[in-house]
């Protein structure tokens, strides 16, 4: 394999960037920049593809400050220090500095793949580069780039302000000195890393996929309501959200990209996308992040009575 990220110029010294879609937005800069200045990081870098949803992004994100803030999670003063770390941009272009760039772009192979081959001709030859992918492979995006050995999964969990872990992937390309960085990374970042094999769904939503599929069908058969599906599921197992609520937070688009991904690997009746789920990607109905999912939503995301 090649040699790793630069030994001359840390990450401390420089910064990272990711382009995402502002629905990831929201969640992934506020988890990045709660961490106070001691951390080292010195710009994070944001890219939308237009710049209204930078905007909405950055509202966000002063918003769970602010909101951090007020919970004594974190200072006023660090949070000004973080906020100031983040901004937007809509060029690629900007990236070429960066030491690592992670995608988390929607879930489907080819524009990830065109996203990483674009990248590969801007960033230096050291540039690391991640996906954010819940399902994909990772070995497949990283043969779209001249840098397979510097290529890996970073799946972080939604909200990552919250969520403490993090799927570290490591492809069949990826060296021992790509990884090696990554750790570090997230362990600065205050997260838990967990190493795991190039295979669909990792560790986590290879056991939450054909969960949440089974729930759609359960309300497909009409065994019970979605609001009483969510209650046995909090109430029964002591989990957070029940499944419609965690699709619906979480996006039925990506739920539904996911579940083709699973299909198309294991050809497993019980991995295929139920007809409900489809329907409702068709019709635009993707969650919180356009008002209705399986629930309604107001302008902030907070479900109607």
């Amino acid at each position: 394999m090649g040699p790793g990220p630069r030994s001359d110029v840390p990450f401390t010294e420089r910064g990272w960037g990711t382009t995402k879609w502002y629905e990831r937005a929201r969640s992934y800069a506020v988890g990045a920049s709660r961490r106070r200045s001691p951390d080292g990081y010195s710009a994070w870098l944001v890219r939308e593809v237009d710049q209204s949803l930078i905007d909405k992004g950055l509202q966000r994100v002063d918003g769970s400050l602010a909101r951090l803030v007020k919970s004594q999670r974190t200072t006023e003063a660090d949070a000004k220090a973080a906020r100031g770390r983040i901004r937007g941009t809509l060029s690629l272009a900007d990236f070429r500095d960066r030491d690592l760039v992670i995608e988390a772009i929607v879930e489907e192979i080819g524009p990830k793949k065109k996203l990483f081959a674009d990248l590969d001709a801007i960033c230096g030859p050291t540039t690391l580069f991640c996906s954010n992918t819940s399902s994909l492979t990772i070995v497949e995006m990283a043969a779209a780039t001249k840098r397979p050995d510097r290529f890996a999964g970073l799946h972080f969990f939604n909200p990552p302000v919250i969520m403490k872990l993090v799927e570290i992937v490591q492809a069949i390309t990826t060296s021992d000195e790509t990884i090696a960085a990554l750790k570090e990374f997230i362990a600065k970042l205050g997260k838990t890393g967990v190493m795991c094999k190039d295979t669909t769904g990792f560790i986590v939503n290879r056991l939450m996929v054909p969960y949440l599929l089974g729930a759609v069908r359960m309300l497909e058969l009409g065994i019970a309501t979605k609001e009483d599906i969510d209650q046995a599921v909090k109430l029964g197992l002591g989990y957070p959200m029940g499944p419609f609520e965690l699709i619906d937070y979480t996006g039925v688009d990506i739920n539904y990209h996911v579940a083709n991904v699973f299909f198309e690997e294991f050809r497993e009746a019980g991995m295929a996308p139920p007809p409900l789920l489809r329907r409702m990607f068709l019709a635009g109905r993707l969650g919180t992040k356009t008002g209705k999912g399986f629930y309604e939503y107001d302008e902030q995301g907070k479900r109607k009575s």
